[in-house]
């Protein structure tokens, strides 16, 4: 496991059919002036729709059992990905008849989780460079309910922050911000891994992973793992933008293969 400042080797371990809920139902409102008539996780990088990027880098790490939370243009998404035969990989749906926030989708998509104790929760418009098995590895030894991957970056206060003690633990949030970076905040890119314990503090409603639940957690065991590799979101023009020069480089880290047991 590595926390901050630690160096230990990872240890070996297994998960047996470890799930993945991407999060692929927001309206993309920012990106419609050059994304119009797609979802925004289907808004093409190179020549193949982000979305793929997060599949295939699932895949390569040996995650194949797929919850997809959809809601905006849902058809599309299941017309492209169907279920998942031509990855070999399973992928459920299920799909909101209205927005239900990061949260809530994740509350609505509980019935096709009920028997896991830990799953994977990704947006399914940013891509993050990690290894996900040491990820769930760290979450399984700090033995909270959720944690998260974070990263530093010059412009964190478009962002907001997460602010992180050194022992791993996420001890506050700040909001987005046009002052000055805070010695220790860090950027939540999106990434979690949860125990189903989360399921106790998210309503039957629409409600926001980032504003309405994370902060209720502070004080149950909430942690957060520091990550070094590349990272983008596609949520606005400039961002998208960024994506297609970064296309190759994505790839390229989408599809590296990293495996439970391993060490880097």
């Amino acid at each position: 496991m590595k926390r901050f400042g630690d160096d230990r080797p990872l240890m070996d371990y297994s998960s047996k059919d470890m799930k993945a809920v991407l999060l692929v139902g927001g309206l993309g409102t920012r990106l419609r002036s050059v994304v119009a008539s797609r979802p925004k996780p289907l808004a093409s990088v190179g020549d193949r729709p982000f979305l793929e990027l997060v599949v295939r880098q699932l895949r390569s790490q040996g995650i194949r059992h797929y919850v997809l939370c959809t809601g905006y243009l849902a058809h599309e998404i299941e017309k492209e990905l169907g279920d998942g035969r031509q990855w070999d990989v399973k992928i459920e749906y299920s799909k909101e008849s209205c927005p239900m926030g990061t949260a809530g989708a994740v509350k609505f998509a509980e019935p096709l989780l009920h028997e896991d104790s830990d799953f994977l929760v990704l947006n399914g418009d940013s891509f993050m460079e990690l290894d996900l098995w040491e990820l769930i590895h760290f979450h399984r030894e700090s033995g909270g309910i959720a944690s998260m991957a974070v990263l530093r970056m010059k412009n964190e206060m478009r962002y907001g922050t997460v602010q992180v003690t050194t022992g791993g633990r996420v001890s506050g949030f700040t909001e987005k911000s046009d002052g000055y970076p805070t010695a220790n905040g860090f950027v939540n890119a999106g990434i979690y891994v949860f125990n189903r314990r989360i399921f106790e503090y998210i309503p039957e409603r629409p409600a926001s992973l980032e504003r309405d639940i994370f902060p209720k957690l502070l004080d149950h065991g909430l942690y957060a793992s520091e990550q070094h590799g590349v990272f983008i979101d596609i949520g606005t023009p400039e961002d998208y933008a960024r994506a297609q020069g970064l296309c190759e480089q994505l790839y390229e880290a989408a599809t590296r293969k990293r495996l439970p047991g391993t060490s880097h």
